[in-house]
């Protein structure tokens, strides 16, 4: 059987801890961060975790992770 092709896209956007769990990065980071408080900029630094009914698509986006 031919290997399965990975999305470009995510691997860029996520990745999966040792316990299996999958990380993405906070949204609402790119512009207009002028009106947001620094407290709400500061919290959003780092990545959080994706869902869990939108974990079980991440093994379609990245089948070798």
């Amino acid at each position: 059987m031919t290997k399965l092709k990975s999305k470009s896209s995510a691997k860029k956007r996520f990745k999966r801890t040792a316990s299996g769990v999958w990380l993405r990065p906070y949204a609402g980071k790119r512009h207009n961060m002028r009106c947001r408080s620094q407290k709400r900029i500061r919290e959003a630094r780092g990545m959080t975790a994706v869902h869990a009914t939108d974990a079980g698509r991440m093994a379609i986006y990245l089948p070798y992770a």
